[in-house]
Formats: structure tokens, sequence, C-alpha cells
């Protein structure tokens, strides 16, 4: 037992001598290197403690030797996915995944599948329902159209998520490391990036939209058709640039998207690169945050500028306007509820305030896809407007079942006429 003697490096060949060595405790020392053959001598090693130690430079191959190797103590989880052969690994869980399974949380396992399915169900009926009911303002139509393309994106990943989940059932940590690496973890993170990033860039866009209309009432801001399309167009480029820019530079980055079993870059630790952590905080930080605060400033606006002005205009002139900037409140009241956390969240990581993993992955499957599940409803199947022209297409639709049912009774009749008495 070596542990717990400040020893701070083990040269190279140290245990040249100890082929036979089937215990190895080398816990609680500030060592700051460990080299990538430490452990190679150790042929007949079974159990091996290196817990509360740093290993920044931990790879499969610093534990590829180790044949007979059935207990490792790590001083982090993550680590684990670095010996995918022993058949007890502890830490057991990060909070996210446990040594067996993807998802560590039975409930999350099965709550991923609902909430992917209800974003997409959701987001997929309204752009069918906005594409085949015609509507007074196209432009707005357009956008609405465009952020359930975007909310969608975030059920797709989660069904990705759910699907890995079952696929590495019983046996994760055999294939951790594998997969965190894999083109498939860092196509889906780059999927739940553009998916959020889209979401918040329109949502914001759609705000100062309206913003304009109300506060201004008498002037021509409202964009027109080509206008609108150019905007939604560079939104979505730019959320797209945002999202792959993490694939370009390794060095500067790492290894961005698979930094945790979910593929998704919310929580920082000491092992993330410098320009990761500026990069993630410029995002959710910067771009997030500012947009959150144009959107609060803007509701705050609104509702000030109606409130003055409702009392010397007539209310018909507002009525349409006011009712759109009530149901925004309550997206950009579900925005509040869905992105504080997330500051919270980030802020603390940064400030390096230890936080338990179950908290990021409730954050990923539940708090962060909220807006994706909640939008669809509160953008179109709650809206009067909507509602109205629904039945109004229902109503169309019945009359023309019912013309087409006279005209055939009418046709039946004229083709067999019935006998004279």
């Amino acid at each position: 037992f070596l542990s717990q003697n400040r020893i701070t490096l083990l040269k190279a060949g140290i245990f040249g001598d100890l082929s036979n060595l089937e215990w190895l405790n080398i816990s609680n020392n500030p060592l700051t290197h460990i080299y990538e053959d430490q452990f190679d001598m150790f042929v007949n090693l079974q159990s091996l403690s290196i817990e509360d130690v740093d290993i920044p430079n931990i790879s499969i191959q610093m534990f590829r030797s180790l044949s007979n190797l059935s207990h490792i103590y790590f001083k982090k989880f993550e680590y684990c996915g670095y010996s995918p052969n022993v058949r007890s690994c502890k830490p057991k869980t990060d909070g996210i995944s446990t040594f067996e399974n993807l998802l560590a949380n039975i409930i999350l396992r099965v709550f991923v599948w609902v909430v992917a399915f209800i974003i997409c169900f959701g987001n997929i009926s309204v752009i069918c329902l906005r594409s085949c009911i015609a509507s007074e303002n196209q432009h707005h139509t357009m956008a609405i159209i465009s952020l359930c393309c975007a909310d969608c994106l975030m059920g797709v990943y989660l069904f990705f998520i759910g699907a890995f989940d079952i696929k590495y059932c019983g046996e994760y940590n055999r294939h951790a490391q594998l997969w965190m690496e894999s083109l498939q973890c860092q196509l889906i993170g780059c999927l739940a990036m553009l998916s959020t990033e889209v979401s918040v860039m329109l949502l914001t866009y759609m705000t100062l939209e309206k913003y304009l209309c109300i506060v201004f009432p008498f002037h021509n801001y409202r964009a027109g058709r080509k206008q609108t399309l150019c905007y939604l167009i560079f939104i979505w480029v730019l959320g797209f640039i945002i999202a792959v820019i993490p694939f370009w530079d390794k060095q500067t980055f790492g290894n961005y998207y698979g930094r945790n079993g979910v593929c998704f870059p919310l929580h920082s630790d000491e092992m993330e690169k410098p320009g990761a952590r500026c990069y993630s905080t410029g995002i959710f930080l910067g771009l997030n945050l500012f947009a959150f605060v144009i959107i609060v400033f803007s509701y705050t606006s609104m509702f000030y500028s109606v409130q003055k002005t409702a009392k010397t205009a007539r209310q018909f002139v507002y009525n349409k306007e006011v009712s759109i900037a009530k149901r925004f409140f309550f997206i950009v009241f579900t925005d509040a509820m869905c992105w504080t956390p997330i500051f919270l969240l980030k802020i603390l990581s940064l400030l390096q305030v230890e936080i338990a993993g179950t908290i990021v992955l409730w954050v990923v499957i539940f708090i962060l896809p909220i807006n994706s599940a909640l939008n669809p409803i509160l953008y179109t199947i709650t809206t009067s407007s909507f509602q109205e022209r629904l039945k109004l297409c229902l109503k169309a639709k019945c009359k023309q079942t019912g013309l087409r049912e006279t005209s055939q009774k009418v046709f039946e009749v004229y083709q067999n006429p019935s006998p004279p008495p």
C-alpha cells in the first residue's frame, strides 16, 4: 500500500520487479503524471486503486496489459471508460451514466422516450396544420414553421439518446469511451446544439418583430416575405456554424461533444480544454443570456406601451396585438423556466462548484427540451386566431362533403327513377 504518502512522481519502470503483485493502492497521492506504460509489468494484478488522483493523460493503453485486473478504483467515473474489461469499477456512476447503462436513472430512461415523442408529434402536427391552413400573416407562419423544425431536432436528439441507451444496456462501460469518441455521439450533440441555438435566435427574432409592431404601431417595421426568408436562412446558417465550430480544431476544443454519455457540453470541469470552456461560456452565458435579456426587455416594453396607449386609443385597434403579446408572455415565462437553471448551472461549473451529474442529466433530458415540447402548444394550438381558422376550414370541408353527398343522391335518383304508381 502506497496510499497517502505524498508521492508526486512515479518514475518509469519503478515497478519492474513486481510482476507477481496482485494488489496495488496508490490512492490519495498528489501525483502529477502517470506514464502510459506505468502498469505494463503487472500481468497478475487483480486490484488497482488510484482514488483521489487526477489522470489528465489517461488512455486505454495505460491499462491494456492488465489482463487479470478485476477491480479498479478511480477518482472520477469517466475514467472507468478507459478500462472497459474490468468486472468492477468505482465510482459506479457520475449521475449521468452508470457502469451498466448510458442513462443512470430508470425514470429518465423511460422519460427520454416520452419527451421525444411529445416534441416530435407536437411540432410535426403544427408544421402540417400551419402548412395546410391559410393564414393572414404568412411571414409569422414561416417563422413558426421554422421554429417547429428546430424544436423537432431536439426530439430527434432524444430519440437517438434513448436508442443508444437500449443498445448499450447492461454493458455500457465496455463501449463508453468508444461511444463518446464516436462520430454518432459528435453528430447528435451537434444536432442538439443546432436545435437549441436556432430556437433561441428564432424566438428572439419573433419577439423583436412583435415588439416593433406593438411599440411603434404607426411605423412600417414589419418585414416583407423576402426579408423574413433572408432572416430565417441567416439564423439557420449561424446556428449551423455555431454547432460545427468544435469540429474544426480538435487541439482547441478536444472532444467537445463527447465529454459525457449524453453528448451535450453543458457542464464545465477541469478536464475541459480552455478553448472549449471559453466557447461554451460564450454560447450559454454570452449569446443565449443576451437573447434572454432582449426578450425580457422587449416584453416589458410591449406591456408598458399597451397599458399607456390603451387609455387614449380604441381598444379594438390593439386587441389582436395584445392577445398575441399575452400569449408570447407565457412563451417567455417557459423560456425563463428553461434557461435560468441552465445559466445558474453554467456559472456554478465555471466557479468550480461541484455539481451532481444527476442534476446535469435532468437538465438535459427534461429542462432543456421543455420549450421544444411547449412551443407548438403556445404558438399554435391555443391561439384563438388559429382555432377560428381551423373551425372555418373544418366547416368548409363538411360543406364540401355534404354537397358531394347531395349531388351523388340526385345523380342516383336520375339514374334510377322510381316507377310511376
